[in-house]
């Protein structure tokens, strides 16, 4: 069963349900008001009439005075514990009319005492009643109209949203697009907030999709690269095979060279995947001045350059050790790259933070491509990463790592005096 005929069945069901159950309760309570009132009125006035005949005496004419007392369309009834002593009824005889009765005792003229009765037709309260369940029931039936057409129009608000979202999502299936629901800026009830939330999501998957297609460009373009060049002096070693000496010897070290480079590559590309992943991360009280000065020795060691840790600085951060090692090794061997002299590693305690600043005293970026630098395989300039052995995704490897650790990372450059590097670390981590 669709959709649109659930609702169109359940609202018009739940209405007649609602409406039938609304007239039925008017139905019985006035039937209840109506004959409650008649019994009242026939008690009220056989208490008066059995007053009146304690009163009475022999020369009364008790006839007048019952019928005084008598119903409208009713009677009276005057009888001992044998047989009906006097009665007083309507000319109409009332064998198969609807009636009420009120019975109670009485004393009579000779002082006995008697039961008195009191009948009432109450014929006019059941055509009235007949008439009022017919007058419902054609309510309840012209009622019908509405609601059902109500239940329309309910159906077509409901469902109009989800079809036009049914049609864009198999439109975008079929074609590869990224198609958007056009959406009423005034809108603001749920259906919409669900469009609104659809086309935020196409967006967030047209923008990866980019990134993705960019990513995989950019790599096959770096990968290409050193293949390029090793398949080149493979064919040279084919063609002129050993006898040069020295042309094997280029040729072999620039496949070694390229072979590495492009091994380094495929490594980064890894990490960066592993990154996007949700991470078993470890924070725990790390001291900061052994834990410093342990990641300089160990970048002197490989790259015999100075790497200079400032003495003062705060006792205790709270981190990953081994991903914020791998962080520090990212940035200080870019630092290591682009300058010529020592690197400098400064710790600053301010507040609930501790700012970790890598300063190198090389080139320096330019501002614009300050806001660029963490982008997979972003170049400062062309040449630049080639110089240097660089695949430009170090960087995006660094800022998957920081927002791992809840590090923010800012960047500060001057043209021909150098980069700073500016790590701002929780003192008291996320669990």
């Amino acid at each position: 069963m669709r959709l649109r005929t659930k609702i169109h069945l359940l609202t018009t069901l739940l209405m007649l349900v609602m409406l039938v159950a609304t007239n039925s309760g008017i139905y019985f309570l006035y039937d209840k008001f109506a004959y409650n009132t008649e019994y009242k009125q026939l008690q009220a006035r056989a208490n008066e009439l059995s007053s009146t005949l304690s009163q009475l005496n022999e020369q009364t004419n008790l006839q007048q005075v019952l019928r005084a007392y008598m119903p409208t369309d009713g009677a009276v009834y005057i009888y001992d514990e044998q047989h009906v002593i006097m009665k007083v009824q309507s000319t109409l005889e009332m064998p198969d009319v609807p009636y009420i009765s009120f019975t109670m005792p009485a004393i009579w003229i000779d002082g006995t005492v008697v039961q008195i009765k009191l009948k009432q037709s109450v014929e006019e309260v059941a055509s009235t009643l007949g008439l009022l369940k017919v007058i419902l029931v054609v309510v309840s039936i012209v009622a019908t109209i509405p609601i059902f057409l109500a239940s329309l129009a309910l159906g077509r608000l409901i469902l109009l949203p989800l079809e036009r979202l049914n049609k864009t999502m198999l439109k975008s299936a079929t074609t590869g697009t990224y198609e958007k629901i056009d959406i009423p800026d005034k809108g603001r009830d749920e259906l919409t907030n669900i469009n609104r939330t659809f086309n935020i999501m196409m967006e967030k998957l047209e923008q990866h999709y980019q990134k993705q297609q960019q990513f995989v460009s950019n790599a096959s373009h770096e990968l290409k690269t050193p293949i390029t060049v090793i398949e080149s002096y493979a064919k040279l070693l084919l063609r002129r095979g050993f006898d040069n000496k020295e042309v094997a010897q280029e040729s072999l070290q620039a496949i070694v060279n390229e072979s590495s480079r492009m091994h380094e590559m495929v490594l980064q590309l890894l990490e960066l995947a592993k990154n996007k992943e949700h991470l078993d991360v470890h924070f725990v009280p790390l001291e900061l001045a052994p834990f410093l000065n342990k990641v300089a020795t160990q970048m002197q060691q490989a790259y015999h350059r100075g790497f200079i840790v400032d003495a003062e600085m705060p006792n205790y951060i709270y981190s990953d050790e081994k991903m914020l090692k791998q962080l520090l090794f990212i940035l200080l061997d870019n630092a290591r790259k682009y300058s010529e002299r020592e690197v400098h590693i400064h710790a600053t305690d301010i507040s609930e933070y501790v700012l970790i600043t890598i300063q190198d005293f090389g080139v320096g970026i330019p501002a614009e491509h300050i806001p660029h630098l963490f982008e997979r395989f972003y170049r400062v300039a062309e040449d630049r990463n080639r110089k240097t052995g660089g695949s430009g995704l170090g960087l995006a490897i660094a800022h998957e790592l920081a927002g791992q650790l809840g590090i923010t990372i800012d960047v500060k450059s001057i043209i021909g005096e150098g980069s700073s590097f500016t790590l701002r670390v929780p003192k008291e981590g996320q669990q």
